[in-house]
């Protein structure tokens, strides 16, 4: 074939998955033609939730699910997870469909999902939880396919520390940057278990009482400087409806929280915060501390939607244009000018 015939169909194949993209929330450069190098690790659940403002069925979440649905607005996906054979057909083919590979998925079809039922109070802040069926997360030993081993970026979402540990372990090569998320019941029963796994990676989050509770430090400057010298480069603690703080050797960003009218359900923002994250990061593939600072943003912007619904309804609905308008928000929330007299 003569290089101009070459190029020319080069050139209607480009122009057919621009056309594509447009439609959709992913740019041409996550189309399954490029390598995937985003790994997440996290639970896919049931979940049954009480708010002062309403009550759901059982619904999906997990958050690994709650990750999946935002870094993919940004990138491909690769999920490492364990689902029972109750969990619906219909949700892993709406996951595939957002260009979330499912094949270190495992699904245990005599057993059941993970179910967790809590109830939210008055300030939302605070919750009880009323039931928890571990089912096939009790012995859940992940497995990373060999198509996953081009990962570059690594998301940990919330699970028992040596679980976490075990995919790190089994990858060949380092990613360049491994984000663990954690919660204050591993440091309730494991804490030594999950110094370890802190150790090795590069960026951790908690939520400000797990940063208290972790480092036995009030302060949350000093807790920083205590939990940096257990091994991450970065640390980021979430402080809800009160923002985000992103702590890395001297420096110190803060991100507002979005001002709300209605905060629907709370349940899966750190999931959605994370996964907006992690998105950015993986899509601009710059690991510095500026843009970490804009990763930040991203992810408070998407947190903001998902409180706005039930589950992941809300992340279902948006496109590109919701969030680019919502990102904005949070630049203007910040912007302004000062004259000094």
């Amino acid at each position: 074939m003569h290089l101009r015939a070459i190029l020319k169909r080069f050139k209607i194949v480009t122009s057919s998955i621009n056309a594509f993209c447009r439609n959709t929330l992913v740019s041409p450069t996550n189309i399954k033609l490029y390598n995937m190098s985003l790994v997440v690790v996290g639970s896919m659940a049931f979940d049954a939730i009480e708010t002062p403002f309403g009550k759901s069925d059982k619904i999906i979440g997990g958050a690994g699910t709650y990750i999946a649905w935002c870094a993919s607005n940004y990138t491909a996906v690769k999920q490492i997870s364990v689902v029972g054979g109750d969990f619906p057909e219909s949700e892993l083919t709406a996951l595939t469909i957002r260009n979330v590979d499912l094949e270190g998925v495992q699904i245990k079809k005599d057993e059941k999902t993970f179910f967790w039922s809590g109830r939210y109070h008055l300030d939302m802040n605070s919750r009880d939880t009323l039931e928890t069926q571990l089912n096939v997360l009790e012995n859940f030993q992940p497995v990373v396919p060999e198509s996953y081993q081009d990962c570059e970026f690594l998301m940990l979402g919330n699970l028992a520390p040596s679980v976490q540990r075990s995919v790190i372990e089994q990858l060949k090569n380092r990613p360049k940057l491994i984000i663990m998320d954690t919660m204050n019941f591993w440091m309730e029963i494991a804490m030594d278990d999950l110094k370890k796994t802190i150790s090795m990676v590069d960026v951790l989050m908690v939520n400000d009482s797990e940063a208290r509770q972790l480092s036995g430090e009030f302060s949350l400057v000093k807790a920083a400087k205590s939990i940096l010298q257990m091994g991450p480069k970065y640390l980021i603690i979430k402080k809800g409806e009160h923002g985000a703080l992103l702590f890395h050797e001297n420096k110190v960003f803060f991100a507002p929280a979005l001002p709300l009218e209605e905060v629907f359900d709370p349940t899966g923002a750190g999931d959605t915060f994370a996964g907006g994250f992690i998105g950015h990061i993986a899509k601009t593939k710059d690991i510095s501390f500026n843009n970490m600072k804009t990763a930040i943003i991203v992810g408070s912007a998407m947190a903001s939607f998902c409180v706005e619904k039930f589950g992941t309804q809300r992340l279902r609905e948006i496109n590109k244009a919701d969030i680019d308008s919502r990102i904005a928000e949070f630049v203007q929330l910040v912007n302004f000018d000062i004259n000094l007299v």
